[in-house]
């Protein structure tokens, strides 16, 4: 980009004529605004100049003739009515190639309390994906340093895949290893309704000074408004795309799509709308589908968006409307288990409930059958395994599960491996965990 980018981007920024109405009335969460039903679109950015020197960000979420009903991004108290709402225009970002090593707000503004550069183009939060007649098929297979994703689970670029744990089972300390290991020229990070408490670690010591290095951190703590955590994951996919249109492969994670989706019902149930399944309203399941599909493969003269997106399922309920949502419509999903996370074993995958869906194309027949062995003798330790702790399995009864026994420990050890160079090296070890 010319070293004018920016300027000519500031510049561009600047209105000439600046539009404003005041506010009606006060609707529960929502505000009743005269006077900018005529040139406000809806999902367009407001700011509210309270009397007492306040100026609080908002969004349109409905228009009449008469006004328009704004949600805004902070609390509320101290607003009068005759405050003055300026109208700002399209709800957008401008992704700029300097934002790499940068962690941002979902507005676009700096949170490391450095200047940020505007990028040439201010990009609309919500783009169409690339045109499902004209994107290229799925690429190929992305070494990750991780032994169980660089075979049983393979990741290929373009691929889209959900990561479903509940909490405190290594799902955060995962993501950082996937930033760190997984080949990319850029990698964005949607950090959606986290503690606050946790960014600074995350940056610091999970993602580190060289994931940093290559990465774009949007974060959206979990005390600001629905608003602002439902933006991050938007803004996060907005900067993908600008990278994947010069070109680039990009690896998108975005931490997590259940908050996501309960910023998203915040807001729909603020606007009128009805909730139907589990308190979701049944927006939800869209909002969440054409996020999922704005990743993936880009058309012939584009990159791609590699992405990994996180699902928090309570008491591992994969059947929750979240999980169910976006599981169908992923190209694989990795699950997370707390049992064996208790046990010790990180990445704590429990491999025969995860499914990657690049397989058996991603791999060679001889790779292939070394996955389906693998998976064979895991499942049968698993049938076996509480037989055999209560001491009621006797040797010799079954050849499969006698192999299985003796192997477990040492495929249960590979599934642990993080410091894979290849994916060679990682089937070479797979082969020796085989043999015994």
């Amino acid at each position: 980009m010319s070293v004018f980018d920016s300027l000519l981007a500031e510049m561009a920024s600047v209105r000439p004529v600046r539009h404003f109405g005041r506010i009606h009335a006060m609707q529960g969460a929502t505000l009743l605004v005269h006077g900018l039903s005529k040139r406000a679109r809806l999902g367009d950015r407001v700011q509210i100049d309270s009397a007492q020197g306040a100026l609080i960000g908002g969004e349109i979420l409905a228009l009449t003739r008469d006004g328009a009903e704004v949600l805004p991004e902070a609390a509320t108290e101290g607003l009068a009515i005759g405050d003055r709402v300026e109208h700002l225009g399209r709800n957008g970002v401008a992704p700029h190639d300097s934002w790499i090593g940068r962690v941002i707000d979902p507005y676009g503004e700096p949170l490391d309390g450095r200047p940020l550069a505007l990028g040439p183009v201010n990009r609309s939060l919500r783009q169409a994906p690339p045109s499902p007649a004209r994107r290229k098929r799925l690429g190929g297979r992305l070494s990750t340093g991780l032994d169980a994703f660089n075979t049983m689970l393979p990741l290929v670029r373009g691929q889209r895949v959900g990561l479903f744990a509940g909490s405190g089972v290594g799902k955060t300390m995962l993501l950082g290893q996937l930033a760190r290991g997984i080949e990319a020229d850029v990698v964005v990070l949607a950090l959606v309704g986290e503690r606050g408490r946790e960014l600074r670690d995350f940056v610091e010591d999970v993602l580190g000074e060289e994931g940093l290095a290559r990465s774009v951190v949007v974060s959206a703590t979990s005390d600001l408004s629905p608003l602002a955590r439902r933006r991050a994951a938007l803004t996060a996919m907005t900067v993908a795309e600008h990278f994947r249109d010069e070109g680039k492969h990009v690896l998108l994670l975005c931490d997590s799509v259940t908050r996501f989706a309960e910023a998203h019902r915040e807001i729909a149930l603020s606007a009128g709308e009805h909730p139907s399944l589990r308190g979701f309203p049944p927006s939800t399941a869209h909002q969440i589908m054409a996020l999922a599909e704005r990743a993936g493969p880009g058309e012939e003269a584009q990159g791609d968006i590699t992405a990994v997106f996180t699902v928090l399922v309570a008491g591992s309920d994969m059947d929750e409307p979240v999980a169910d949502i976006l599981r169908g419509v992923l190209d694989g999903h990795v699950i997370l288990d707390r049992t064996i996370a208790e046990r010790g074993r990180f990445p704590a995958i429990d491999l025969m409930r995860s499914v990657s869906r690049s397989l058996p194309a991603a791999a060679s027949p001889g790779e292939n059958a070394q996955i389906a062995e693998a998976r064979r003798l895991i499942g049968a330790w698993e049938r076996a395994e509480m037989m055999v702790q209560a001491g009621l399995y006797a040797q010799g009864s079954d050849p499969l599960t006698d192999r299985a026994i003796k192997l477990f420990p040492k495929l249960d050890g590979f599934l642990a491996g993080q410091a894979a160079k290849s994916n060679a090296d990682s089937f070479a070890r797979l082969r020796k965990a085989l043999e015994g």
